[in-house]
């Protein structure tokens, strides 16, 4: 049997590790070439290595998503190398800048900004590009359940997470007619080394964190990958512009 998305083209960004390192698994697993972005080069070829391993085909592309002319290169190599670019997993990312909103320093701001929202955007605006040149494929951006919430300290990741969601769907209307779906996963308090990091900064944090999931524990980063590639796949035919909650039922019992 043939897998989810076999013989397709996969570009994935923020593959050095976390969601990204899993997706990219995941994508090769069901049969995708799979072309790894990130700012992490160490990292990311690592990622390359354990499909390799696992049997499957990647290769590594250094860049860094706030910057457009980088992000164009990257997507037009992609296309000069395979012919196409099927799926796209825009999921670069940063925690950002944290604290209360009166406190925060407005250049942290910007980052948090700059990477989780621009960086998306740029990614979409030379994917998009290039789907509607070859009549089709499916994008899949990583928001998070902290687009639907507020959390206490993290207005800028919140507002980010926020404004994708608004973004993914916007793209998912102005492209459906062209055969290009958009979509966007939401993953909830997922054991990855930003929400290691994240929880590192106190046991209060990381007991609240873990009171918040109603199973009891955190989600896995392969957890979120699953569903990142049946959103690309064509068992997903006709899902566009949707946010799709992976959280454990967080959101829920908030």
């Amino acid at each position: 049997m043939s897998g989810l998305v076999d013989g397709k083209i996969a570009l994935i960004t923020g593959a050095a590790s976390g969601i990204g390192r899993a997706a990219a698994l995941a994508f090769a697993r069901e049969g995708a070439l799979v072309v790894c972005a990130d700012r992490d080069a160490e990292g990311g070829e690592v990622t390359v290595e354990r499909v390799a391993a696992a049997g499957g085909e990647a290769s590594f592309v250094e860049c860094d998503v706030t910057e457009e002319a980088r992000v164009e290169a990257l997507v037009d190599g992609v296309v000069e190398a395979h012919g196409r670019i099927d799926c796209a997993h825009n999921n670069a990312g940063i925690t950002g800048a944290m604290g209360a909103i009166h406190q925060l320093d407005f250049d942290g701001w910007k980052r948090t900004l700059d990477v989780n929202l621009n960086g998306v955007f740029l990614c979409l605006k030379h994917e998009l590009r290039r789907m509607q040149e070859q009549g089709g494929g499916a994008i899949v951006n990583t928001a998070s359940a902290a687009g639907l919430v507020g959390v206490p300290g993290l207005s800028p990741y919140c507002a980010s997470k926020h404004a994708l969601i608004g973004l993914t769907k916007t793209a998912a209307l102005e492209n459906a007619a062209a055969g290009i779906r958009v979509n966007a996963v939401l993953p909830g308090s997922i054991d990855t080394p930003m929400m290691q990091s994240y929880m590192d900064m106190g046991e209060g944090v990381e007991k609240a964190i873990k009171a918040s999931q109603p199973g009891g524990r955190l989600g896995m980063p392969e957890e979120i990958a699953e569903a990142v590639v049946w959103l690309c796949s064509d068992r997903a035919s006709f899902v566009t512009g949707t946010p799709m909650l992976v959280d454990g039922g967080a959101v829920a019992g908030g």
